[in-house]
């Protein structure tokens, strides 16, 4: 059995070694600021719907590079209409979340008809749809901004309240006893996670990273998510909205690693036709893939009006930009089969830290703007260049 070479190993995870970097770039000139539990917490709070729409638009990108324009559009017309129903027409809570789900689920299945069984390319269906969801919002809302703090259930819920965090159920004081015994038990199951991956892959004869090198992995990535939770810890422990962040992770996770869908996802992306041939439908799987944007794009809307306490037609402006490059920088390739869950999560957290390391250093937003054009480039090239073996310009 040979071991994968510490240079794989750094090409593979060179994403977090740029995140990592880049944190400590932070917290050297904003002088800790960055890493205070308050930031920390804020960091999750305010980047949860990239997290959300991110994972969605990852199996898009699988299918072949394909997009989605239309989320932002759509998680801001899913968001009027559950403020509607909830402030105007005193809906109940449940019902309403229920009508959103079904109205995104539904926009996605409308687009995804479109795209996979007649095949109009995905840039021009999302394209129209970007516009005449954000033209809908301005109709739902009648171009005003409705408040949703009456609905302090709701906001609550989706991590928008002062209430939104988990309660201590073991009254720690100043430290949050919950979150910690959280994140020890989080840390516990992924090394065991790690453990038994190790094992099955040796048992399979496949390649395994060197034994010094999966060490150093697995200790440095215990010791983040305690880092992590002892910094939430500090402030009010666990934000509520992290709890539907980390589903939509673990859900996925699994979907695209250890399922047959999910299997389909990279084929179709890695050569459709011979996909296509093996007997799978691709056709289904493009179906799949828009439809549940649309189900993420609703969630995210909930998650959006709950923590901005109401809704308005400016909302989402620029979301799907956010989770397109949060993909192309966690590894998604640009040409579709390649990408990963956590390599989508790594990248919305870079694009996070970015964000908040440029806010508190007081940067201009037009430059933050330039500065995460400049990255997303950076990791297209990036991709790009390692498929040809290190060669910049392609020969003819």
């Amino acid at each position: 059995m040979n071991s994968i070479k510490i240079s794989d190993f750094v090409k593979k995870y060179t994403m977090i070694i740029v995140l990592i970097v880049i944190t400590a770039l932070f917290a050297w000139r904003t002088d800790g600021a960055i890493l205070l539990p308050m930031n920390v917490s804020n960091l999750i709070s305010q980047n949860a719907y990239v997290f959300i729409l991110a994972t969605g638009m990852l199996l898009c990108i699988l299918t072949g590079g394909n997009i989605d324009l239309s989320i932002g559009s759509v998680v801001c017309f899913v968001g009027a209409i559950g403020a509607v129903l909830m402030v105007n027409m005193h809906v109940n809570m449940w019902v309403a979340i229920l009508v959103m789900f079904v109205v995104g689920t539904l926009i996605g299945a409308f687009q995804g008809f479109w795209i996979a069984y007649v095949r109009i390319p995905p840039f021009i269906v999302t394209l129209a749809g970007m516009l005449a969801f954000r033209g809908l919002s301005n109709v739902v809302l009648n171009g005003m901004t409705i408040s949703i703090k009456e609905c302090e259930s709701f906001v609550n819920l989706f991590g928008g309240g002062a209430n939104c965090y988990i309660p201590d159920f073991f009254g720690g004081g100043t430290l949050n006893i919950t979150c910690i015994l959280a994140g020890v038990a989080a840390t516990v199951i992924f090394v065991a996670l790690q453990c038994k991956n190790r094992v099955t892959r040796a048992k399979k004869g496949y390649e395994n990273t060197g034994m010094a090198v999966w060490l150093c992995k697995v200790v440095l990535l215990s010791a983040v998510i305690l880092a992590f939770t002892y910094k939430l810890a500090q402030h009010k422990g666990i934000p509520s909205v992290l709890i539907w962040v980390a589903v939509v992770i673990l859900v996925y996770g699994y979907i695209t690693s250890n399922t047959t869908l999910g299997r389909h996802f990279y084929a179709v992306g890695g050569n459709e036709k011979a996909t296509r041939l093996s007997g799978i439908n691709t056709n289904r799987v493009y179906f799949i893939a828009y439809t549940n944007m649309g189900f993420l794009a609703a969630l995210a809307g909930m998650v959006t009006i709950a923590r901005m306490t109401s809704a308005q037609p400016t909302y989402g402006q620029n979301y799907e930009m956010d989770a397109i490059g949060s993909c192309f920088i966690g590894g998604a390739s640009a040409y579709g089969g390649i990408g990963t869950v956590p390599g989508v999560i790594v990248g919305a957290v870079l694009m996070g830290v970015i964000n908040l390391g440029m806010s508190l250093m007081g940067v201009d937003q037009n430059w933050q703007k330039v500065v995460k054009g400049l990255v997303l480039l950076a990791a297209v090239i990036f991709d790009i260049v390692s498929k040809r073996g290190g060669k910049l310009i392609a020969k003819n």
